[in-house]
Protein backbone atom coordinates (compact mmCIF):
# COMPACT_ATOMS: atom_id res chain seq x y z
CA UNK A 1 0.00 0.00 0.00
CA UNK A 2 1.47 3.43 -1.01
CA UNK A 3 2.24 5.68 2.16
CA UNK A 4 2.02 9.70 1.35
CA UNK A 5 4.77 11.11 4.04
CA UNK A 6 3.58 14.47 3.06
CA UNK A 7 0.96 16.32 4.77
CA UNK A 8 0.22 18.84 2.08
CA UNK A 9 -0.03 15.62 -0.10
CA UNK A 10 -2.48 14.11 2.29
CA UNK A 11 -4.41 16.85 2.32
CA UNK A 12 -4.34 17.64 -1.67
CA UNK A 13 -5.03 13.90 -2.40
CA UNK A 14 -8.57 14.44 -0.29
CA UNK A 15 -9.63 16.84 -2.00
CA UNK A 16 -8.77 15.04 -5.18
CA UNK A 17 -10.48 11.98 -4.25
CA UNK A 18 -13.68 14.11 -2.96
CA UNK A 19 -13.38 15.84 -6.79
CA UNK A 20 -12.96 12.53 -8.61
CA UNK A 21 -15.75 11.11 -6.28
CA UNK A 22 -18.33 14.03 -7.51
CA UNK A 23 -17.14 14.07 -11.12
CA UNK A 24 -18.13 9.71 -11.58
CA UNK A 25 -21.40 10.32 -9.39
CA UNK A 26 -22.33 13.06 -12.08
CA UNK A 27 -21.20 11.19 -14.89
CA UNK A 28 -23.34 8.19 -13.26
CA UNK A 29 -26.44 10.49 -12.76
CA UNK A 30 -26.61 12.06 -16.19
CA UNK A 31 -25.75 9.06 -18.09
CA UNK A 32 -29.57 7.62 -16.64
CA UNK A 33 -32.17 7.77 -19.88
CA UNK A 34 -35.86 7.68 -18.78
CA UNK A 35 -37.42 4.92 -19.93
CA UNK A 36 -39.06 5.29 -23.28
CA UNK A 37 -42.13 2.95 -22.37
CA UNK A 38 -42.93 5.06 -19.14
CA UNK A 39 -45.18 8.11 -19.62
CA UNK A 40 -45.33 10.63 -16.62
CA UNK A 41 -49.38 11.49 -16.43
CA UNK A 42 -48.82 15.02 -17.25
CA UNK A 43 -48.19 14.32 -21.22
CA UNK A 44 -51.76 12.86 -20.75
CA UNK A 45 -53.15 16.93 -19.76
CA UNK A 46 -49.86 18.34 -22.28
CA UNK A 47 -51.29 15.91 -25.15
CA UNK A 48 -55.20 17.15 -24.94
CA UNK A 49 -53.61 20.71 -24.48
CA UNK A 50 -51.99 20.21 -28.25
CA UNK A 51 -55.44 18.28 -29.33
CA UNK A 52 -57.26 20.96 -29.07
CA UNK A 53 -54.87 23.14 -31.11
CA UNK A 54 -54.28 20.83 -33.90
CA UNK A 55 -58.38 19.26 -34.29
CA UNK A 56 -59.42 19.37 -37.57
CA UNK A 57 -63.03 19.81 -38.61
CA UNK A 58 -65.03 16.11 -38.77
CA UNK A 59 -64.27 14.62 -41.72
CA UNK A 60 -61.90 17.49 -43.04
CA UNK A 61 -59.35 16.07 -45.44
CA UNK A 62 -58.72 19.01 -48.00
CA UNK A 63 -55.44 20.68 -48.30
CA UNK A 64 -57.00 24.07 -46.78
CA UNK A 65 -57.03 21.59 -43.51
CA UNK A 66 -53.50 20.58 -44.15
CA UNK A 67 -51.97 23.68 -44.95
CA UNK A 68 -53.31 25.05 -41.49
CA UNK A 69 -52.26 22.12 -39.56
CA UNK A 70 -48.87 23.17 -41.73
CA UNK A 71 -49.18 26.78 -40.15
CA UNK A 72 -50.01 25.77 -36.86
CA UNK A 73 -47.13 23.53 -36.45
CA UNK A 74 -44.82 26.14 -37.84
CA UNK A 75 -45.63 28.22 -35.28
CA UNK A 76 -45.24 26.08 -32.38
CA UNK A 77 -42.02 24.94 -33.70
CA UNK A 78 -40.56 28.21 -34.41
CA UNK A 79 -42.03 28.95 -30.61
CA UNK A 80 -40.69 26.10 -29.18
CA UNK A 81 -37.29 26.30 -31.10
CA UNK A 82 -38.19 22.65 -31.70
CA UNK A 83 -38.64 20.27 -34.13
CA UNK A 84 -42.24 18.91 -34.66
CA UNK A 85 -43.75 16.00 -36.87
CA UNK A 86 -47.37 15.47 -36.63
CA UNK A 87 -48.01 11.78 -38.09
CA UNK A 88 -51.61 9.80 -38.15
CA UNK A 89 -53.03 7.31 -36.87
CA UNK A 90 -51.53 4.67 -39.34
CA UNK A 91 -48.08 6.33 -39.68
CA UNK A 92 -48.81 8.94 -42.10
CA UNK A 93 -47.03 12.07 -41.67
CA UNK A 94 -49.33 15.06 -41.95
CA UNK A 95 -46.84 17.89 -41.15
CA UNK A 96 -43.96 19.11 -39.70
CA UNK A 97 -41.32 21.71 -38.80
CA UNK A 98 -37.74 20.95 -39.04
CA UNK A 99 -36.59 17.51 -40.67
CA UNK A 100 -39.05 15.07 -40.03
CA UNK A 101 -38.87 12.65 -36.97
CA UNK A 102 -39.66 9.04 -36.62
CA UNK A 103 -42.86 8.03 -35.98
CA UNK A 104 -43.59 6.41 -32.65
CA UNK A 105 -43.31 2.48 -33.19
CA UNK A 106 -46.91 0.46 -33.98
CA UNK A 107 -47.02 -0.71 -30.18
CA UNK A 108 -46.89 2.45 -28.68
CA UNK A 109 -50.11 3.06 -27.70
CA UNK A 110 -49.50 6.14 -25.00
CA UNK A 111 -47.59 9.44 -24.58
CA UNK A 112 -44.16 9.46 -23.79
CA UNK A 113 -40.00 9.82 -24.57
CA UNK A 114 -38.81 7.76 -27.71
CA UNK A 115 -35.75 7.83 -29.27
CA UNK A 116 -34.34 10.11 -31.72
CA UNK A 117 -31.21 8.02 -33.43
CA UNK A 118 -28.32 10.57 -32.99
CA UNK A 119 -30.47 12.66 -31.00
CA UNK A 120 -31.06 11.36 -27.84
CA UNK A 121 -34.68 11.52 -26.66
CA UNK A 122 -37.85 12.83 -28.02
CA UNK A 123 -41.10 13.44 -27.03
CA UNK A 124 -44.34 11.37 -28.32
CA UNK A 125 -47.40 12.85 -27.84
CA UNK A 126 -51.03 10.34 -28.27
CA UNK A 127 -53.66 13.15 -29.18
CA UNK A 128 -57.55 11.75 -28.45
CA UNK A 129 -57.90 11.57 -32.35
CA UNK A 130 -55.47 8.98 -33.09
CA UNK A 131 -52.80 11.09 -34.10
CA UNK A 132 -48.88 11.44 -33.00
CA UNK A 133 -47.01 14.59 -32.66
CA UNK A 134 -43.03 14.16 -32.14
CA UNK A 135 -41.30 16.62 -30.86
CA UNK A 136 -37.42 17.36 -29.91
CA UNK A 137 -36.24 20.33 -28.81
CA UNK A 138 -32.40 21.14 -28.75
CA UNK A 139 -30.26 18.30 -28.66
CA UNK A 140 -28.26 17.89 -25.18
CA UNK A 141 -24.48 18.66 -25.19
CA UNK A 142 -22.45 15.89 -26.53
CA UNK A 143 -21.09 13.40 -23.62
CA UNK A 144 -17.43 14.64 -24.53
CA UNK A 145 -18.66 18.10 -23.52
CA UNK A 146 -20.14 17.40 -19.80
CA UNK A 147 -16.80 15.34 -19.30
CA UNK A 148 -14.54 18.38 -20.25
CA UNK A 149 -16.72 20.27 -18.11
CA UNK A 150 -16.30 18.18 -14.71
CA UNK A 151 -12.32 17.81 -15.55
CA UNK A 152 -12.03 21.55 -15.58
CA UNK A 153 -13.51 21.54 -12.05
CA UNK A 154 -11.64 18.77 -10.95
CA UNK A 155 -8.41 20.75 -12.54
CA UNK A 156 -9.26 24.41 -10.91
CA UNK A 157 -10.56 22.89 -7.58
CA UNK A 158 -7.22 20.48 -7.37
CA UNK A 159 -5.08 23.51 -8.01
CA UNK A 160 -6.53 25.41 -5.44
CA UNK A 161 -6.56 22.87 -2.92
CA UNK A 162 -2.74 22.31 -3.45
CA UNK A 163 -2.24 25.91 -3.15
CA UNK A 164 -4.08 26.14 0.04
CA UNK A 165 -2.77 22.59 1.60
CA UNK A 166 1.18 23.58 0.77
CA UNK A 167 0.57 26.89 2.20
CA UNK A 168 -0.56 25.33 5.80
CA UNK A 169 2.35 22.39 5.31
CA UNK A 170 5.22 24.60 4.00
CA UNK A 171 5.05 26.34 7.58
CA UNK A 172 5.19 22.84 9.01
CA UNK A 173 8.43 22.30 7.49
CA UNK A 174 10.01 25.49 8.06
CA UNK A 175 9.40 24.56 11.56
CA UNK A 176 10.66 21.05 10.96
CA UNK A 177 14.07 22.32 9.93
CA UNK A 178 13.61 24.96 12.88
CA UNK A 179 13.52 22.05 15.14
CA UNK A 180 16.41 20.11 13.28
CA UNK A 181 18.46 22.67 13.56
CA UNK A 182 18.42 23.31 17.20
CA UNK A 183 19.29 19.47 17.08
CA UNK A 184 22.36 20.21 15.73
CA UNK A 185 23.24 22.86 18.12
CA UNK A 186 22.38 25.64 16.35
CA UNK A 187 21.67 28.26 19.52
CA UNK A 188 20.33 30.72 17.42
CA UNK A 189 17.35 29.02 15.52
CA UNK A 190 14.28 30.49 14.87
CA UNK A 191 11.02 30.49 12.11
CA UNK A 192 9.05 33.05 11.79
CA UNK A 193 5.40 32.79 13.21
CA UNK A 194 2.86 33.79 10.22
CA UNK A 195 -0.96 33.33 11.02
CA UNK A 196 -3.24 33.45 13.44
CA UNK A 197 -3.68 29.95 13.56
CA UNK A 198 -2.65 26.25 15.14
CA UNK A 199 0.89 26.40 13.15
CA UNK A 200 1.51 29.89 14.31
CA UNK A 201 1.03 29.19 17.90
CA UNK A 202 3.37 26.16 18.04
CA UNK A 203 5.99 28.01 16.02
CA UNK A 204 5.86 31.14 18.61
CA UNK A 205 6.12 28.52 21.54
CA UNK A 206 9.37 26.79 19.41
CA UNK A 207 10.81 30.14 19.42
CA UNK A 208 9.98 30.45 23.15
CA UNK A 209 11.71 27.39 24.26
CA UNK A 210 14.80 27.80 21.67
CA UNK A 211 15.33 31.26 23.40
CA UNK A 212 15.21 29.68 26.93
CA UNK A 213 17.48 26.84 26.12
CA UNK A 214 20.13 28.83 23.94
CA UNK A 215 19.80 31.17 27.76
CA UNK A 216 20.50 28.22 29.43
CA UNK A 217 23.13 26.54 27.47
CA UNK A 218 24.84 29.99 27.39
CA UNK A 219 24.50 30.57 31.24
CA UNK A 220 26.01 27.51 31.69
CA UNK A 221 29.05 27.39 29.64
CA UNK A 222 29.92 30.79 30.93
CA UNK A 223 29.74 29.05 34.73
CA UNK A 224 31.81 26.70 33.39
CA UNK A 225 34.63 28.99 31.88
CA UNK A 226 34.49 31.11 35.13
CA UNK A 227 34.84 28.42 37.38
CA UNK A 228 37.97 26.36 35.35
CA UNK A 229 39.69 29.66 35.24
CA UNK A 230 38.69 30.14 39.35
CA UNK A 231 40.25 27.08 39.94
CA UNK A 232 43.35 28.36 38.63
CA UNK A 233 44.16 30.25 41.51
CA UNK A 234 43.97 27.61 44.50
CA UNK A 235 45.84 25.14 42.02
CA UNK A 236 48.78 27.11 41.96
CA UNK A 237 48.60 27.94 45.84
CA UNK A 238 49.23 23.64 46.09
CA UNK A 239 51.65 23.86 44.10
CA UNK A 240 53.90 26.34 45.60
CA UNK A 241 53.21 25.21 49.05
CA UNK A 242 54.25 21.47 47.71
CA UNK A 243 57.04 22.96 46.03
CA UNK A 244 57.93 25.10 49.99
CA UNK A 245 57.29 21.56 51.85
CA UNK A 246 60.39 19.43 53.18
CA UNK A 247 59.29 16.48 50.53
CA UNK A 248 62.61 14.58 52.03
CA UNK A 249 60.51 12.31 54.40
CA UNK A 250 57.84 10.93 51.78
CA UNK A 251 59.71 11.37 47.92
CA UNK A 252 56.66 9.13 46.83
CA UNK A 253 53.76 11.09 48.08
CA UNK A 254 55.27 14.38 46.65
CA UNK A 255 55.71 12.75 42.88
CA UNK A 256 51.83 11.33 43.18
CA UNK A 257 51.17 15.31 44.48
CA UNK A 258 52.60 16.70 41.72
CA UNK A 259 50.83 13.99 39.08
CA UNK A 260 48.03 14.99 40.60
CA UNK A 261 48.32 18.56 40.32
CA UNK A 262 49.62 18.44 37.01
CA UNK A 263 46.70 16.38 35.66
CA UNK A 264 44.22 18.90 37.41
CA UNK A 265 45.82 21.66 35.71
CA UNK A 266 45.60 19.82 32.17
CA UNK A 267 42.27 18.95 32.53
CA UNK A 268 41.53 22.88 34.12
CA UNK A 269 42.76 23.84 30.79
CA UNK A 270 40.90 21.79 29.11
CA UNK A 271 38.18 22.55 30.41
CA UNK A 272 38.49 26.18 29.89
CA UNK A 273 39.36 25.67 25.97
CA UNK A 274 36.32 23.29 25.41
CA UNK A 275 33.87 25.87 27.33
CA UNK A 276 35.48 28.81 25.56
CA UNK A 277 35.32 26.66 22.02
CA UNK A 278 32.17 26.39 22.40
CA UNK A 279 30.70 29.54 23.21
CA UNK A 280 32.34 31.39 20.62
CA UNK A 281 34.47 33.22 23.09
CA UNK A 282 37.48 32.49 22.31
CA UNK A 283 39.34 34.98 20.07
CA UNK A 284 40.67 33.45 16.84
CA UNK A 285 43.86 34.61 15.00
CA UNK A 286 43.19 33.52 11.37
CA UNK A 287 46.76 33.65 8.76
CA UNK A 288 48.00 31.01 6.94
CA UNK A 289 49.36 28.04 8.49
CA UNK A 290 51.50 25.36 7.17
CA UNK A 291 50.45 22.05 8.33
CA UNK A 292 53.26 20.10 7.18
CA UNK A 293 55.63 22.11 8.93
CA UNK A 294 53.46 22.14 12.30
CA UNK A 295 52.88 18.59 12.16
CA UNK A 296 57.34 18.43 12.23
CA UNK A 297 57.48 21.03 15.01
CA UNK A 298 55.16 18.77 17.50
CA UNK A 299 56.97 15.62 16.42
CA UNK A 300 60.27 17.24 16.80
CA UNK A 301 61.28 15.79 20.34
CA UNK A 302 59.52 11.90 19.65
CA UNK A 303 61.63 10.28 17.23
CA UNK A 304 58.51 7.54 17.07
CA UNK A 305 56.34 9.95 14.86
CA UNK A 306 57.24 9.99 11.32
CA UNK A 307 55.88 13.01 9.73
CA UNK A 308 54.75 12.79 5.42
CA UNK A 309 53.34 14.54 2.86
CA UNK A 310 53.09 18.00 1.35
CA UNK A 311 53.65 21.66 2.06
CA UNK A 312 49.97 22.60 2.53
CA UNK A 313 49.02 25.98 4.51
CA UNK A 314 45.00 27.03 5.49
CA UNK A 315 43.95 29.30 7.09
CA UNK A 316 43.10 29.13 10.87
CA UNK A 317 44.97 29.66 14.33
CA UNK A 318 47.97 28.33 14.84
CA UNK A 319 47.81 27.57 18.45
CA UNK A 320 44.46 25.45 17.79
CA UNK A 321 45.98 23.70 15.15
CA UNK A 322 48.65 23.00 16.55
CA UNK A 323 46.87 21.86 19.97
CA UNK A 324 44.76 19.66 17.42
CA UNK A 325 47.62 17.63 16.33
CA UNK A 326 49.18 17.40 19.55
CA UNK A 327 46.43 15.90 20.80
CA UNK A 328 46.11 13.38 18.06
CA UNK A 329 49.95 12.22 18.73
CA UNK A 330 49.34 12.39 22.61
CA UNK A 331 46.01 9.64 21.65
CA UNK A 332 48.12 7.52 19.54
CA UNK A 333 51.14 7.06 22.12
CA UNK A 334 48.83 6.21 25.18
CA UNK A 335 46.79 3.50 22.89
CA UNK A 336 48.99 3.01 20.09
CA UNK A 337 50.99 -0.07 21.60
CA UNK A 338 54.35 1.68 22.13
CA UNK A 339 54.63 1.32 17.61
CA UNK A 340 55.79 4.13 15.66
CA UNK A 341 52.87 6.84 14.75
CA UNK A 342 52.47 8.29 11.20
CA UNK A 343 51.60 11.79 10.29
CA UNK A 344 51.03 12.58 6.96
CA UNK A 345 49.35 16.24 5.36
CA UNK A 346 48.13 16.12 1.80
CA UNK A 347 45.59 17.67 -0.20
CA UNK A 348 42.57 15.97 -2.01
CA UNK A 349 41.40 16.08 -5.64
CA UNK A 350 38.68 18.60 -4.49
CA UNK A 351 41.03 21.51 -2.65
CA UNK A 352 40.31 19.95 1.04
CA UNK A 353 43.32 19.33 2.96
CA UNK A 354 43.65 15.89 4.75
CA UNK A 355 45.60 15.07 7.96
CA UNK A 356 45.96 12.01 8.93
CA UNK A 357 47.66 10.16 12.36
CA UNK A 358 47.91 6.84 12.21
CA UNK A 359 49.18 3.88 14.93
CA UNK A 360 49.18 0.62 15.42
CA UNK A 361 47.57 0.02 18.44
CA UNK A 362 44.36 -2.44 19.22
CA UNK A 363 41.91 -0.11 17.37
CA UNK A 364 38.72 1.41 18.49
CA UNK A 365 35.44 -0.28 17.80
CA UNK A 366 32.98 0.35 15.26
CA UNK A 367 30.87 0.69 17.66
CA UNK A 368 33.04 3.34 19.49
CA UNK A 369 34.45 5.10 16.15
CA UNK A 370 32.25 8.38 16.87
CA UNK A 371 31.47 7.92 20.28
CA UNK A 372 35.04 8.89 21.64
CA UNK A 373 34.57 12.26 20.64
CA UNK A 374 32.10 12.87 23.00
CA UNK A 375 33.84 14.83 26.09
CA UNK A 376 35.07 12.26 29.01
CA UNK A 377 33.99 9.10 26.89
CA UNK A 378 35.83 6.07 27.39
CA UNK A 379 35.92 3.13 25.00
CA UNK A 380 34.81 0.29 27.56
CA UNK A 381 37.84 -1.91 29.04
CA UNK A 382 39.59 1.06 29.38
CA UNK A 383 40.79 1.27 33.03
CA UNK A 384 40.03 4.24 35.34
CA UNK A 385 43.56 4.97 36.03
CA UNK A 386 44.99 5.17 32.34
CA UNK A 387 46.66 8.90 31.29
CA UNK A 388 44.10 11.46 30.18
CA UNK A 389 41.38 13.53 31.28
CA UNK A 390 38.61 12.62 28.34
CA UNK A 391 38.46 15.75 26.63
CA UNK A 392 41.21 15.74 23.67
CA UNK A 393 39.53 14.14 20.88
CA UNK A 394 36.41 16.06 22.25
CA UNK A 395 38.98 19.37 21.98
CA UNK A 396 40.36 17.70 18.18
CA UNK A 397 36.67 18.16 16.75
CA UNK A 398 35.59 21.19 18.18
CA UNK A 399 39.08 23.05 16.76
CA UNK A 400 38.11 21.29 13.36
CA UNK A 401 34.76 22.31 13.34
CA UNK A 402 35.75 25.77 14.24
CA UNK A 403 38.21 25.94 11.03
CA UNK A 404 35.20 24.86 8.97
CA UNK A 405 36.18 21.18 8.64
CA UNK A 406 35.73 17.81 11.02
CA UNK A 407 37.29 14.46 12.03
CA UNK A 408 36.58 10.68 11.89
CA UNK A 409 38.13 7.55 12.87
CA UNK A 410 38.50 4.50 10.92
CA UNK A 411 40.80 1.30 11.09
CA UNK A 412 43.67 0.85 9.40
CA UNK A 413 44.81 -1.30 7.05
CA UNK A 414 46.88 -3.77 8.67
CA UNK A 415 45.84 -3.37 12.45
CA UNK A 416 45.37 0.31 14.26
CA UNK A 417 43.54 3.32 13.68
CA UNK A 418 43.92 6.40 12.06
CA UNK A 419 42.46 9.67 12.66
CA UNK A 420 41.31 11.91 9.23
CA UNK A 421 41.19 15.47 10.01
CA UNK A 422 39.40 17.76 6.93
CA UNK A 423 39.65 21.19 6.37
CA UNK A 424 39.73 23.71 3.70
CA UNK A 425 42.68 24.64 1.40
CA UNK A 426 43.90 28.42 0.66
Amino acid sequence: MLRVRRLYLRIWGAFVAILIAFGALSAAVWSVRPDPRDAPPPLDSLAGLVSEAMRSPPGAESRVTTGALQDTVDRLGERLHARISVWSADRQLLANAGPPLPPPPPERRTSGTIPIAGHGPGLALHLDDGRWVVVHGRPPPPWWRFAAMVAGLVVMTAGGAYLVARRITRRIERLKHGVEALGRGERGARVAVEGHDEVADLAASFNAAAERVEAASTAQKRLLAHASHELRSPLARLRMGLELLDASTRPDLAERMRRDIAELDTLIGEVLLASRLDADALPMTVAPVDLHALAVAVAADDPQVRVSGDAVSVDGDARLLRRLLGNLVDNARRHGGGGSIDVSVSRAADGAVRLTVADRGPGVPEAERERIFDAFHRVPGTPETSEGVGLGLALVRQIARAHGGDVRCAAREGGGSVFEVGLGSR
